[in-house]
């Protein structure tokens, strides 16, 4: 059994690497041997009859990118992607994770979607933060629709601040939600893989800090799920149809409110923090679900 982990074109940092190499170690005492290649060393083309023509000799890979159009060229081509592309885009764009979770029964900040400007020299309609202010109440969160490690989300005191990041924001898709006040500066993330929780550790964000991600300045402990917050996880999961994710909860007054999910969470300080050995579990879920030992 082969398998490629296919990593963003441009890496961020070493971090991306570490989480690569982990898995392939780890997919390799499971019994399949694997490459690991950046997206732009991926051959993927779409023909002139419209088929599309991609990389052979692999039964699986692993998807550590959000590059949705690469994800549905490889699954045209047949092949079985951990996650799959459909689920990879609706958790990069944190608007269309909310959307893809209506009706699923799960708790979810208040939220609103800000319109989208095209226009160059625009600015931000008075009327629609007049109305966003009144019903989410301040201080309010703000966030662009797209970014990781807490990049681009603010907590907004009053309507000043609101007109100044709605005017800043204003050519990137971004949304407005309800303030979490009793769950400020902590949350839950939960690794679940294969439909089931297997570990969680609650992160604290720093002194002055309400964003509680790791990469900035947060502390991670590990923590037993509750039933609750368990179920609240799985679920999530099971509706986006993720093979592994990292589910963030919020700590709402009535029980736990699902503030995103991450398909490619990083587990490094996760593993370090609750001794679960993530990377094993993932490659051993991997190997199964392809018929392995």
């Amino acid at each position: 059994m082969k398998g490629l982990i296919i990593m963003n074109a441009y890496p961020n940092g070493e971090k991306f690497y570490r989480q690569s190499r982990r898995l392939a170690e780890e997919l390799k005492r499971a019994g399949a041997e694997t490459e690991i290649r950046l997206n732009g060393g991926i051959e993927a083309t779409i023909r002139t009859d419209g088929a599309a023509d991609c990389i052979g000799g692999f039964d699986f890979a692993v998807y550590l990118d959000k590059d949705k159009y690469l994800g549905r060229m490889l699954e045209l081509a047949g092949l079985r992607l951990f996650n799959c592309a459909d689920a990879v885009e609706k958790c990069d764009d944190k608007m269309l994770t909310y959307l893809a979770l209506v009706g699923a029964g799960l708790c979810v900040p208040e939220t609103i979607a800000a319109p989208l400007c095209y226009t160059p020299a625009a600015v931000a309609d008075g009327a629609f933060l007049a109305r966003v202010g009144e019903r989410l109440g301040f201080p309010l969160v703000a966030k662009k629709s797209f970014g990781s490690f807490g990049k681009d989300v603010r907590l907004l005191p009053d309507m000043e601040a609101l007109k100044a990041t709605a005017q800043e924001f204003l050519y990137a898709p971004h949304f407005y939600q309800r303030y979490i006040a009793a769950s400020a500066g902590r949350d839950l993330r939960v690794i679940v893989i294969g439909g089931k929780a297997v570990a969680a550790m609650e992160r604290r964000a720093k002194a002055g800090e309400f964003r509680s991600n790791i990469e900035l300045g947060g502390t991670g402990r590990a923590v037993a799920l509750t039933e609750e917050f368990r179920a609240a996880a799985e679920k999530a999961a099971q509706v986006l149809k993720l093979d592994y994710c990292g589910v963030d909860l919020l700590y709402g007054e009535d029980g736990p409110v699902l503030c995103e999910v991450n398909s490619n969470a990083f587990f490094e300080g996760l593993e370090a923090a609750t001794g679960v050995n993530v990377a094993k579990l993932y490659a051993e879920y991997i190997v199964g679900t392809m018929g392995g030992r």
